[in-house]
């Protein structure tokens, strides 16, 4: 097929998903069309479920076939059509002139391979570069898209990485081969703001250089109004409203795109009860150092100061705003406090010091300080339905309950953050990344705790789920007078959340202060540069 001048470099056209389970055929994307011209940024937006990432993962053919199907449909990349292509023509499209980057770089990541051999991997296999050529690519790579000590990193396994690290390693992985259209699933969701901007800066940059398409699927509509120059917005698998960005957001036409438009995390944290006389949990001089070892005899040379010499106190109904950049030690911070990594200097919880307790000393307070993990579907065991996994806890901390007695529980649990309690015998793989993320949180509600740590708990929701969440927790707070510590990049959710808020960057706190404080009137330029990226919408302009 000879390419029109005038052809778009991506044309999907009356695109159908279907997936089959048993007998049932379940049509989730419809007759969708879109197109991406070469130099070109365009944004594909929608709730959790509506069919963006099905129909991005189409293009280059990565969905579970044969129980995956297209009923009907065109995909063309640069006028060769792709829908039905042999392996080997798609081979040679994907990861070379179609990459991809994937929402959930620690699914994406293989966790046995060194960050060397997985950026260097498709180096090797599409441009023919040896072993020190690569190399130094890798290297170029990781520096530019923003991983300190890149040299140090090769070496380095996905889980010795934060989770913003990781997926800058993945965009490298994308951009390594320099291909003409980059699908970008959801690149920053990880990320903390101003590496956040960063990225997006180092996109447009590379777009301009390559002369690169882009297809940019995210929840996140500030990213779209300030990166793209078309939008096409997307509810139940279809395309219910597209358009510029300029127009679209100004007059959305359509409901759906209003509500999107108009719905983000917003409001103040509840009032605070009366001040109690002592916090509930604190911590003085508190250290978490890891060792850095070398030579044959791994002698320790130096170390890595997560955590270095922060005094922190949380009181009963308060909210405790932890934000800075990836790799400022704010996830350690947390689980120094909850004791769940080894750690130097005084954690007191009720006013005990804890920090010299072991693990069976412990346990007694494991159902007082409960955490909710970012990543809800890799902290949810795919072989246990919901019910099993929110009664997990009850089995270890109240054996003497029944099953009845411990069936009510986890119905009481799913009614508060709004489920259905008769879902509970479904598994979590049945469930939206919004859903997954209450079932974490019931879980943590079951057994009544006072302290939960809620780690980055609306960084992968879609902007309407994460306003929802937001509304849960504070609708939780109230009701029980929990304490949360919460660690977020997002400092809209943090500032509609938290009471006061800590600044750290390197391991230690660089500023501290209630929440108006901080966004009103920050001392330290760290803090405004991180503010400046989260609300600033200027940041980048789109191409019109």
């Amino acid at each position: 097929m000879t390419k029109e001048a005038s052809s778009p470099l991506l044309a999907v056209d009356d695109l159908s998903v279907a997936f089959r389970s048993g007998d049932t055929v379940n049509t989730v994307v419809e007759g969708v069309s879109f197109h991406v011209d070469a130099g070109e940024t365009v944004a594909l937006v929608g709730e959790s479920g509506s069919g963006k990432s099905v129909s991005a993962l189409s293009v280059l053919q990565l969905l579970p076939y044969p129980a995956a199907s297209h009923p009907s449909g065109s995909i063309r990349f640069d006028g060769e059509e792709l829908l039905g292509a042999d392996d080997r023509a798609l081979q040679g499209v994907r990861g070379n002139d179609i990459s991809m980057i994937f929402q959930e770089p620690m699914s994406s990541l293989n966790p046995l391979h060194t960050v060397e051999r997985q950026v260097s991997e498709g180096l090797k296999l599409h441009q023919g570069l040896r072993d020190e050529a690569a190399r130094e690519r890798t290297i170029e790579l990781l520096d530019r898209v923003g991983i300190k000590n890149a040299e140090e990193r090769l070496r380095s396994y996905p889980h010795q990485l934060s989770g913003g690290q990781r997926q800058r390693v993945m965009i490298a992985m994308a951009l390594a081969n320099r291909p003409k259209l980059l699908i970008a699933d959801e690149p920053t969701t990880a990320l903390d703001v101003t590496v956040q901007a960063q990225i997006l800066r180092l996109l447009v940059e590379l777009q301009a250089e390559l002369g690169m398409g882009m297809m940019f699927i995210t929840h996140d509509l500030g990213i779209v109004r300030r990166l793209a120059s078309r939008v096409y917005v997307m509810q139940g698998g279809k395309v219910v409203e597209e358009g510029k960005v300029s127009e679209v957001f100004s007059n959305p036409q359509h409901p759906y795109t209003q509500m999107l438009i108009s719905t983000e995390p917003s409001g103040a944290p509840i009032s605070t009860p009366e001040e109690a006389a002592s916090p509930t949990l604190a911590a003085d001089d508190l250290k978490v150092w890891f060792p850095i070892k070398r030579g044959v005899l791994q002698r320790t040379v130096d170390h890595i100061k997560a955590v270095d010499g922060i005094d922190i106190a949380i009181r009963q109904g308060e909210t405790l705003g932890i934000v800075g950049e990836s790799g400022s030690g704010k996830t350690t911070l947390g689980l120094a406090l909850l004791r769940l990594t080894d750690s130097k200097g005084a954690v007191r919880f009720d006013g005990a010091d804890i920090s010299g307790y072991g693990r069976k000393a412990m346990m007694p307070l494991r159902s007082d300080l409960q955490v909710v993990f970012q990543d809800p579907f890799g902290s949810l065991s795919p072989r246990m339905s919901v019910s099993d996994i929110i009664e997990e806890g009850l089995l270890i901390h109240q054996p003497n309950l029944s099953f009845d007695e411990r069936d009510q529980a986890v119905v009481q649990a799913l009614e508060e953050v709004g489920l259905d309690p008769e879902t509970r015998f479904r598994y979590p793989h049945e469930f939206s990344g919004g859903q997954r993320q209450r079932i974490s949180i019931a879980r943590a509600l079951v057994l009544k705790p006072r302290v939960i740590l809620l780690d980055e708990p609306t960084s992968a929701l879609d902007m309407s789920v994460q306003a929802q969440v937001v509304e849960l927790l504070r609708d939780i707070q109230a009701k029980h007078n929990l304490a949360y510590l919460f660690i977020s990049h997002d400092l809209k959710v943090v500032r509609a959340l938290s009471h006061r808020i800590l600044v750290m960057k390197d391991g230690k706190v660089v500023e501290a202060g209630d929440r108006d404080t901080i966004f009103d009137n920050p001392r330290e330029d760290y803090t405004r540069e991180l503010i400046a990226a989260a609300f600033d919408e200027t940041m980048l302009t789109a191409a019109e």
